[in-house]
């Protein structure tokens, strides 16, 4: 059983994420022109180009620029080459971070990167030191209450990975990274509408920082997600909730 803040730090990372808003629609044309020229801009075929679309168009992104961004990816259009880059390392109190960044300067976007960590406690290790302790997968999380042996009978028929009750109640369904389309459609035709849901990095343990540590961890995640090179930020940090 996963533990007691589970249901609190999501609803706190939520609340971030919509007040970042902002800046979504940059990072998703970024993660639409990326994928379209890695896999193909047809959506049938490419499962990551999916994915970004469906986030696209969840955020309420014009369809004109979904398309423009596709056809950049495919080269139909002009547009900036970018490439994908990962940095890894230790935030205050040991917790692991991973930051992926899609950059056109990868000089500029290491030295930011680097300089957030060592500010707030940080620091920066070597390719591969803590991405073995994350999985990419699909995740989404329904509020204490829900039913949970009707949620995991349907989860499971719908092609979840695996469903995990919390001590606070909540109900974590895990899914492939390119099944989480498919499986949250089927939930919520079955009447489960996750309170939260994203593909992600799902560390395999958690770090729970109080204190000083966690006042510091948020400030680097604040810093990191506002760089205008990083797409995402995972770590295996956990938040006490004051």
């Amino acid at each position: 059983m996963a533990g007691h803040s589970k249901w609190a730090n999501i609803q706190h990372r939520k609340g971030r994420q919509d007040a970042k808003r902002g800046k979504i629609f940059t990072k998703l044309i970024k993660e639409i022109t990326v994928s379209a020229k890695m896999g193909g801009g047809d959506l049938a075929t490419n499962p990551r180009l999916r994915l970004a679309v469906d986030k696209a168009r969840e955020n309420n992104m014009p369809g004109d620029n979904i398309d423009r961004a596709i056809k950049r990816g495919t080269g139909e259009l002009e547009g900036v080459t970018y490439e994908e880059v990962r940095y890894e390392g230790y935030g205050p109190g040991g917790a692991a971070v991973m930051v992926d960044c899609l950059t056109d300067n990868r000089t500029r976007t290491v030295a930011e990167v680097r300089h957030a960590f060592s500010k707030h406690g940080g620091n920066m290790g070597t390719d591969g030191c803590v991405a073995y302790q994350f999985k990419h997968c699909g995740q989404l999380m329904f509020a204490p209450g829900t039913d949970e042996d009707t949620l995991m009978e349907a989860a499971l028929e719908a092609g979840a990975e695996d469903v995990v009750s919390n001590d606070d109640g909540s109900i974590e369904v895990v899914t492939g990274p390119y099944e989480f389309s498919t499986v949250k459609e089927s939930l919520e035709k079955a009447g489960f509408k996750a309170e939260f849901g994203e593909v992600t990095m799902k560390p395999g343990s958690e770090t729970e920082l109080s204190g000083d540590d966690a006042v510091k961890m948020q400030k680097m995640l604040d810093v990191l997600e506002n760089l205008d090179d990083v797409q995402e930020v995972y770590t295996s940090a956990v938040m006490d909730e004051e």
